[in-house]
């Protein structure tokens, strides 16, 4: 854990626009958003912005040698250190806006559940609706997509339009329990079914 936070600290002072946090996700944050992997069947679960890897062990348990772990990292030191950590999971450094080609390069169908680290109030608009796009066009019409936000953030502007892009592209949106001991304390965006793309 101390190597995980040393690792995500100096990655977040190199790269703060794609890093996003210095820190890693605590446990509690990491349950949240993670409890939407099914138990049971062979899901396929799409990981974007994994970083050190703290949702991915998370998924992991959750699968159990089960279904398929796409885990997309553009920082390639994370992506380097999550592929030796996790030979399981199928590590790719790429953006996450190609999720769509990533799929297709895999011949993999719709994911069933897509779980995002990525820092969505420090995007710019574009990259916001461009990366959400390619989250929805990937998903089954039944699946799941989560992801978080930092408490102090919600007012800001940025956040506040991820949180209307979101209510645009799925039919439920819904916001978990601040987790205040998270460090900076942060909640989850459950959201579901996705609506047709115009």
């Amino acid at each position: 854990m101390i190597s995980d936070r040393s690792t995500f600290l100096s990655q977040f002072i190199r790269h703060p626009l794609t890093t996003g946090a210095a820190l890693p996700s605590g446990s509690t944050l990491t349950r949240d958003i993670t409890a939407t992997v099914p138990r049971r069947g062979h899901p396929l679960v799409v990981e974007l912005g994994p970083g050190t890897g703290v949702f991915t062990e998370a998924i992991q348990q959750r699968l159990a040698g089960r279904g398929h772990h796409l885990a997309v990292e553009v920082n390639p030191s994370f992506a380097t250190g999550l592929a030796r950590r996790h030979p399981g999971v199928d590590v790719v450094q790429a953006d996450a806006a190609t999720l769509g080609d990533l799929l297709a390069q895999r011949r993999l169908a719709a994911a069933d559940v897509v779980i995002s680290g990525l820092p969505w109030a420090a995007l710019p608009q574009d990259r916001q609706s461009v990366i959400l796009d390619a989250v929805v066009g990937s998903l089954d019409a039944g699946g799941v997509f989560t992801t978080f936000a930092y408490r102090h953030a919600l007012p800001t502007p940025p956040a506040r339009r991820f949180h209307r892009l979101l209510t645009e592209a799925f039919d439920e949106v819904t916001v978990g329990r601040t987790v205040w001991a998270n460090m900076p304390p942060a909640l989850v965006y459950h959201c579901r079914r996705p609506l047709p793309r115009p």
